[in-house]
């Protein structure tokens, strides 16, 4: 058996979809989301990261607003942008493009954001909020993976989800997100005794730790569900590079029920979701319903 390839870019298109027509209606209304992206210093693949973000928001119908501050833009100075960005109606979201440079912390600069405009779901208020299965704003990656899982699966309550990886950005929500849906959830990790055999009780398995290929095709249950969400570059020969995920994708679409590939899988949610959240954003700021099928 082959598994089914989850198509991560027609998945995010229908999305997209979704978000734009929320934004229609919002607009008949006299409303405008808008989304406010801050990008500190010059770091290459930021720099494609917000230009895409850019892009998209506007294709949806949103108002971009692009703040770009130079790489020794100091914490007072960005915090005060933040402030201003808090208070300006026009703004439904607030993100601040990771890494920052070295000088500046993070978790201040994201903690300052208002939390309602947080659509990256970092702020410590959120993170509480999804942990306590309260109403939240939720990062986008692991939405995203949550939306191509109920589709692929339709109800996952019961299963054995695995993910794969702690961080605070995937890893912790994302288990977070699996307990919501009642799945029966382990977080493992790269130092996790007999991982193989912890991978191989996973239905749904979530791979999210950051190494190339780390999951073989015989760690995994067959017939269950994989998303990969590693984006590792390695050596290609020749001086070139390929991108592959935390899952020996060869050896694991002969074992799967269903898998995403890398590149191309879970990719393309996330910029999706952020759009997705900036809409659930402006819906709750106007007390307006949250769009259907868009949120958690």
């Amino acid at each position: 058996m082959t598994a089914q390839i989850i198509d991560g870019k027609v998945f995010a298109a229908r999305v997209r979809g979704q978000v734009a027509q929320g934004v229609t209606k919002l607009k008949a209304r006299g409303i405008t989301p808008g989304l406010a992206v801050v990008l500190v210093g010059d770091d290459p693949a930021s720099e494609v990261y917000v230009r895409n973000k850019g892009r998209q928001t506007i294709e949806v119908g949103m108002a971009s607003f692009e703040h770009r501050l130079s790489a020794d833009t100091s914490e007072a100075d960005l915090l005060a942008l933040v402030k201003r960005l808090n208070a300006d109606p026009a703004v439904h979201g607030i993100l601040v493009q990771l890494p920052l440079p070295k000088h500046l912390n993070a978790d201040l600069v994201i903690n300052a954001i208002d939390p309602a405009k947080d659509v990256d779901g970092f702020h410590i208020l959120n993170v509480g909020l999804l942990g306590t299965g309260q109403k939240a704003m939720v990062p986008c990656t692991p939405l995203g993976c949550l939306m191509m899982l109920r589709d692929q699966l339709g109800r996952l309550e019961g299963l054995n989800a695995v993910v794969v990886g702690r961080s605070n950005i995937v890893g912790k929500p994302m288990a977070q997100l699996l307990l919501g849906e009642s799945c029966t959830v382990t977080i493992a990790h790269s130092r996790t005794r007999n991982l193989a055999d912890v991978c191989r009780g996973a239905d749904i398995l979530v791979a999210a730790v950051g190494r190339p290929e780390m999951i073989p095709g015989d760690w995994i249950k067959p017939g269950a569900t994989v998303i990969d969400v590693g984006i590792n570059r390695v050596d290609a020969g020749a001086g070139k590079t390929r991108l592959v995920g935390d899952v020996q994708f060869e050896t694991a679409v002969k074992v799967a029920g269903a898998i995403t590939p890398v590149p191309g899988g879970v990719g393309p949610m996330t910029i999706a979701c952020l759009l997705a959240n900036t809409l659930t954003a402006c819906c709750r700021a106007h007390d307006l319903p949250e769009p259907e099928g868009l949120t958690v």
